[in-house]
Formats: C-alpha cells, sequence, structure tokens
C-alpha cells in the first residue's frame, strides 16, 4: 500500500478457482481477522469468489462420482463399487477403492475430456504431423481447440516469457505445467474442510459467490454452504 497509496481503503475482492477454493477463503479470513483490530481497515475486504472449488474433501468427493455416473461417464456397477469401497473422508484410500477409480477413468470414461464433457478432447496422437492434422480439423468444425492448456505450457516456460513475469526467479529446476505433481504429492492441506471458514465470514458479512461449471466435474457439486 505504500507504494500505490491510491488503492487504500478501495473496496477488495479476491478470486480464483480449483485449489483456490482453500486459498482464497483462507486468505480472506486471515485478512478479516487482521482487520478486526482497526476501525477503518486499509484492505477493505467485501467478499470473495470461487469456480469449481474444492472445500470439503467428503462432499467434493461425493460430487464428482455422482456427477460421473449421471452423466453416463461410469456404469452402475462401477458406482456403485466406488460407494461401497470408498470412505471419501481423507487421502488415504483402500486398494478396493483405487482399482473401481482406476477402471472408471481408464476404461469407461472414453475419449472424454472430464474437465469439459460436451467439447472435443485433446488427442496428443504420437505422430506430430497426425496431432496437427487432428487439432486443425476440430479447430475448423468445432470453433474450439482442445488443446490450449498444452499450448499455454509451453508458452509459460519460455525464458524470456518467464523472466517478463518475474516467474522462477528462485530457478525451479522442473518444468511449469497447468497441474503440477510435485504440488499435489506436498499438498498436505487438503483434508481440512473450507465450510467452517465460509459459516465465520458469512456472518461477518461478507459476500461471497461459488459458481460451478456445469459441463464439467468439479469438486464439491452436493456441497451445501448454509
Amino acid at each position: 500500500m505504500s507504494r500505490f497509496p491510491q488503492y487504500k481503503y478501495r473496496e477488495f475482492y479476491i478470486a480464483g478457482e480449483s485449489y483456490a477454493g482453500h486459498y482464497v477463503p483462507q486468505l480472506a479470513k486471515k485478512i478479516h481477522d487482521y482487520n478486526k483490530a482497526y476501525p477503518r481497515p486499509i484492505i477493505n475486504l467485501k467478499g470473495f469468489i470461487v469456480g469449481n472449488a474444492v472445500t470439503d474433501i467428503y462432499y467434493d468427493s461425493i460430487g464428482t462420482i455422482a456427477f460421473w455416473w449421471t452423466h453416463s461417464m461410469i456404469s452402475d456397477q462401477t458406482y456403485r463399487e466406488i460407494l461401497d469401497n470408498c470412505n471419501f473422508t481423507d487421502d488415504t484410500t483402500s486398494k478396493k477403492c483405487d482399482d473401481a477409480v482406476n477402471y472408471a477413468i481408464y476404461h469407461e470414461f472414453g475419449n472424454i475430456d472430464p474437465y469439459s464433457i460436451y467439447t472435443p478432447s485433446c488427442m496428443q496422437l504420437p505422430d506430430s504431423t497426425m496431432r496437427l492434422k487432428n487439432t486443425l480439423f476440430r479447430r475448423r468444425v468445432s470453433g474450439y481447440d482442445p488443446c490450449t492448456e498444452n499450448y499455454a505450457e509451453k508458452y509459460y516456460n519460455r525464458p524470456e516469457v518467464q523472466e517478463a513475469m518475474h516467474a522462477n526467479v528462485t530457478g525451479i529446476p522442473y518444468k511449469w505445467t497447468a497441474c503440477s505433481n510435485v504440488l499435489n504429492k506436498n499438498w498436505k492441506d487438503s483434508e481440512s474442510s473450507m465450510l467452517p471458514i465460509y459459516k465465520e465470514l458469512i456472518a461477518a458479512g461478507l459476500r461471497i459467490w461459488v459458481f460451478r461449471n456445469i459441463s464439467r466435474w468439479s469438486r464439491g457439486e452436493r456441497c451445501q454452504i448454509t
């Protein structure tokens, strides 16, 4: 605020999607708690917006499996096996649960992009010429290019782009990816439910907007915040 004093006391909102379902409400709570000591806080927090947000591991998981089943992505038998063998309460799963989920993903999804089930999926064929033809054909016919995430990864890993964005200033050895297995394996906060934070901030009068894309599976399809 010392560098940009013109922004002091302006209405402030935080926004994010997916895993931001954790760090956005957590940041909002930190600011809200900090502001309690000041009658006119510098950060005039008014609320936050999250899309397809990771919120509560139990409700998120139940909602995901229900989405797969109700959109005919998995069979009745696989749906039942997942419900019977997965407890949805923590990150530790049984072999039967893993087997059922893996069977759904690798044997029943087919050529469907689970993040956008009504649009073409990005077919990464081993032959570059065929892949190019495939991409151009899909783009021409549908008006939609399903491989934009791949282009973004190549773009954001260019040294001149990272330099312009002041990114990777510490020289992280691995490449940037849209979904990082390094972060997934080291994320220890996933089991924490955000529902108590929601209830606290709603009671405090913050404006909160949670939205979901109905053409993709996202965690928390059945999560109710009241």
